[in-house]
């Protein structure tokens, strides 16, 4: 079907809406099924490598058949990784590419290598989490939907915002956060159709999801009295801590990244069996680092880890988890940066209580708190990283020093110029792409942009304005009303801008537009 102009205005009836809920419940169910299916296998795999380890630890020869398996494993991730690049790493950034144009998946490819590989990453124990290939997984789920019902792009990218809400969903039973992270990090002007069906996608997925393996947290220890606001400069002071670090974590991870880039000596399936052997050692002499680390916060939060411990694991996991992800393998970092936030909590509560008599039932706030501050510092989406820890954790009653401590290592990670982490990723993955990889068809798509309060389109008329070339302005909504614009027609902050584009020019109008409707500083 030929998606033009025509086709695409056509498309939005009144009952657009209504038809979008029934694709994003459509893609959640899908998604859903997939993420779950993915899920239960990589705990299958934890479950069998404990057991692996327990059976080869003290025999010389069983030891040695391990590590033969392990450059096995190695060799078929990184083929797989050859067969299929956009699978490298977490594949947040690879979907981030897809919505603004500048990258065109392969669905079913990545969906297949993508679930063997993560499999095989997480079975050998790397450092790496389920989040971000959950996410790629919902989303290649969801451009799949779109394709087998004929959609245009724009439809196509309101669908794949469906699959990540549902993917992360699915993986950590938090909707709410799945469809903030869908909405804050990778759709990003949104507008209620979106919402609505992503909302459909998230909840379809998380009631999949919790009819299988339940309805507990993911995280599950007492929180204890939460702190009193007494005692909130010590979140405060935590807060600029963590956007230290997390302005660290970035670049320590970018540099590995680097480093290994830089190692052209060496094959890639050599540089891919770093990991995997070190995962080897790591099995045998310090195994509580290995894999995404789940059981390592509920111990630090429960009291059941020294300081000595703490900071020996934070140490050692942090180093394992950027060499892990440095090399490419299929995994996320969303999950072991949560857990290095909780040892950094620990280790603040432990020392606070040690040298300077802070009150015991505070380490297990700290865990939580830092979690998220962590989080934000590093992804720079604070209302996801808010709701995800009150929905992994179960406890609702920490929201105010939750919004304190990420306000606080939000404000620290930006005045270090610390740039988003899956922004960074995007802009080292498109840079080793200098074509955009998208087929073109010659469709007509619509983008979305919100006006910011201070931009430079704020009370402008539109025959003011020097538009990117090849767009259109179509429709200017203020509200609920929608307005059709001309040259005299006054934009206002808050408003949001309907451009139509070529599919071809979609990523250079995507550009300038964000820049004209972004706060003028």
């Amino acid at each position: 079907m030929k998606k033009d102009t025509a086709h695409i205005i056509g498309r939005r009836t009144e009952n657009y809406q209504i038809t979008l809920v029934a694709e994003g419940l459509l893609v959640g169910i899908i998604s859903g099924l997939v993420v779950l299916a993915y899920r239960v296998l990589l705990s299958y795999g934890a479950k069998w490598l404990d057991e692996i380890l327990g059976f080869a630890a003290g025999h010389p020869a069983r030891m040695a058949g391990w590590f033969l398996i392990l450059l096995f494993l190695a060799f078929v991730v990184s083929r797989l990784v050859k067969w299929e690049p956009m699978i490298s790493g977490s594949g947040i950034p690879q979907v981030e590419g897809e919505m603004i144009g500048k990258l065109d998946q392969n669905w079913w490819r990545v969906l297949a290598a993508k679930f063997l590989g993560g499999f095989l990453a997480l079975l050998a124990g790397l450092s790496l989490g389920r989040e971000g290939p959950s996410i790629q997984l919902g989303a290649m789920a969801g451009k799949g939907v779109s394709q087998a019902l004929d959609r245009d792009k724009t439809e196509e990218k309101i669908l794949l915002t469906c699959g990540a809400s549902a993917g992360l969903a699915a993986a950590f039973h938090a909707p709410l956060a799945g469809l903030m992270f869908s909405l804050e990090e990778v759709h990003k002007n949104f507008s209620v159709s979106v919402l609505i069906s992503a909302m459909a996608a998230s909840l379809s997925a998380d009631y999949i999801s919790s009819q299988i393996i339940g309805l507990e947290p993911v995280f599950q220890f007492d929180i204890g009295t939460p702190m009193t606001q007494g005692s909130y400069w010590i979140i405060v002071l935590l807060g600029v801590l963590l956007g230290i670090l997390g302005a660290f974590y970035n670049y320590v991870t970018l540099k590995v990244q680097s480093l290994y880039k830089q190692a052209n000596f060496l094959h890639p399936t050599i540089k891919m069996m770093i990991p995997f052997v070190l995962a080897g050692i790591l099995g045998f002499v310090f195994p509580v680092v290995l894999g995404s680390g789940h059981t390592i916060v509920e111990d630090a939060a429960n009291g059941r880890l020294v300081l000595e411990s703490v900071l020996l694991i934070l140490a050692v996991k942090f180093l394992f988890s950027t060499i892990s992800f440095g090399s490419g393998a299929p995994g996320g970092i969303f999950f072991p940066l949560l857990v290095l936030g909780a040892l950094i909590g620990a280790a603040y509560g432990m020392i606070g209580i040690q040298y300077f008599g802070w009150d015991p039932t505070y380490v297990s706030n700290l865990v939580l708190l830092s979690m998220a501050g962590f989080f934000t510092a590093i992804v720079r989406a604070p209302l996801t990283g808010i709701i995800l820890i009150f929905e992994m954790t179960g406890s609702v009653s920490q929201m105010l020093s939750l919004s304190l401590v990420s306000i606080v290592a939000y404000v620290v990670a930006n005045i270090l110029r610390s740039a988003p982490i899956y922004e960074s990723l995007l802009e080292r993955l498109l840079a080793n792409q200098p074509e955009p990889q998208t087929k073109m068809k010659g469709e007509r798509v619509l983008l979305e942009f919100a006006i910011m309060h201070g931009s430079s389109l704020e009370d402008k008329q539109v025959g003011e304005i020097g538009w990117p070339k090849s767009c259109l302005i179509v429709a200017l909504q203020r509200g609920t009303a929608e307005i059709i614009p001309k040259g005299d027609t006054v934009m206002e902050a808050s408003d949001m801008l309907v451009v139509m584009t070529d599919e071809k020019n979609q990523a250079y109008v995507n550009d300038l537009m964000i820049k004209l409707c972004s706060e003028d500083v």
